[in-house]
This record gives structure tokens, sequence and C-alpha cells, in this order.
């Protein structure tokens, strides 16, 4: 794909501020990459921290669910309502409240974490609150008849029954908590040395300098990659050696 993508880019001479050929970003990547680097990091850490949150969050409203379907059905509407409300509408708002909250440079970045762990959370939440849910009745009934505690029923039966659906679950809020990252990014329109990678793809195509623009967007393409890769690894780890999905077969 890439070398049909080059040799189109030659075959039409495409101008590059339109269309650049990988190798051409390859170049601008290469050159801009001490200016580009800093903003990868600055992403990454976004990302993380709200990835974090959304983990430990996700979880624990989980297992409180779980104790009750009146606090489920009482809360669980609330995460749908955070989940479908466009986090480009809010963000904003996020940002205006945050700075009110947390003074200096510090208030940017929380607000930051924050619109990136709204995205983020709903996955973990509902996949583990299924997985927690999807425990067998049979055993239940049975931890239930040795008069088992809420807490041995949650620690022995209902965790080890949610982990592939939280593994899942995580997954899916790793890209999710870039893409909050991203989109926060250009909400708040930060520059100077607090500059992510949305930053620099915006001012990158407000200056027409696209091969720059494309070497930014391929530096989000790996991060999300990356984070893919090592959730996913992480998932064949935990269950490989128990679950259908990824033990392996003698035939």
């Amino acid at each position: 794909m890439l070398a049909l993508w080059e040799i189109g880019v030659r075959l039409t001479n495409t101008p590059p501020y339109i269309l650049p050929g990988p190798i051409l970003v390859l170049q601008t990547l290469v050159r801009e990459w001490g200016t580009l680097f800093p903003s990868l990091l600055i992403t990454m850490k976004i990302t993380l921290f709200a990835f974090l949150a959304a983990v430990v969050s996700g979880l624990l409203v989980s297992v409180l669910f779980t104790q009750s379907k009146w606090i489920e059905r009482s809360f669980f509407p609330y995460a749908v309502i955070l989940q479908t409300t466009p986090i480009v509408a809010i963000a904003p708002l996020i940002i205006l409240w945050v700075r009110q909250l947390v003074p200096g440079t510090a208030s940017t970045f929380v607000s930051l974490v924050i619109c990136a762990w709204l995205v983020a959370f709903f996955p973990i939440l509902s996949n583990t609150t299924l997985g927690l849910n999807s425990a067998d009745h049979n055993l239940i009934n049975l931890f239930q008849l040795y008069r088992a505690s809420r807490w041995q029923t949650l620690r022995y039966l209902r965790l080890p029954s949610a982990l592939p659906y939280f593994l899942g679950g995580l997954r899916i809020s790793g890209g999710l908590a870039l893409i909050g990252a991203v989109v926060a990014e250009f909400v708040a329109g930060t520059g100077g040395t607090s500059s992510g990678l949305a930053y620099q793809i915006l001012i990158s195509s407000f200056n027409l300098q696209i091969p720059r623009m494309f070497a930014a967007l391929f530096l989000t393409t790996v991060l999300g990659i990356l984070i893919f890769v090592l959730l996913t690894m992480l998932s064949d780890r935990l269950l490989r050696h128990w679950h259908e999905s990824a033990v392996r077969r003698e035939n």
C-alpha cells in the first residue's frame, strides 16, 4: 500500500500540500523529530493518566453496580449520558470549570485528562458489569450454600468470571483514551511546551505543512497500535491457560 501510494503521488504529480508521499512524510518525521517527539510524550502522558483513571473508576463502579440491582438501574443511565454526550461539545466547559478549581498551568493538563477519561470510562464500566453479572448462577448458589461472604463471592467467582470481559473493555478503552486526548487537545488548542500531537496537526494544517501533519498523524497512529498490541498481549497472557478465547488447542 505504501508503494502504491508513493507511485500514485509521483505519477499524478500531486503537490505535497495536497497529498505527500510516504517517503516525504518519513523525511519530515526525521527532520521534525525534535519538535514532534516531545509532543508525542505529552499526548502519551495524557492518554496514560486518563486510561488508568478509567480502569480504576470503571472497575470500582462496576463492582458497586453488581452489589445491588437498585444501584445499577439508578446510576447506569448517567454513565450512558456521559458516553453519548459529544466530548467536543462539553470540553470547553470542562476546561473552563477546571480553571476555576485548579490554578496555574496544571489546569490544562487536568482538563485534558478528564476529557479523555470521559471517553474511555464507559467501555470498561459496561464490559466489566456484564462480566460480573455473567457468573454461573449454579456456582453463585453453591457459594451461598456454603455461606460465602460478598467479598469471597466477588474475589473467587465474579472477578475471575469477569476477567475476559474486563480485558476486552481495556482494549477498547485504550484506543478511546487516545482519541479523547487528541480531541481534547484540539479543543484546548494548547501551544508552547505543553502542546501535544493534536496541536502539531492543527498548526501544520493551518500553515499547509501537510507532510508535517502526516508525520504527526503517523505518530498518533503508531501510539494507538502500540497501546492495542500491549493490551492484547496482556489479555493473552492472563487468559492463555484457562479461557477458550486464548487457550491453545492440540488439534
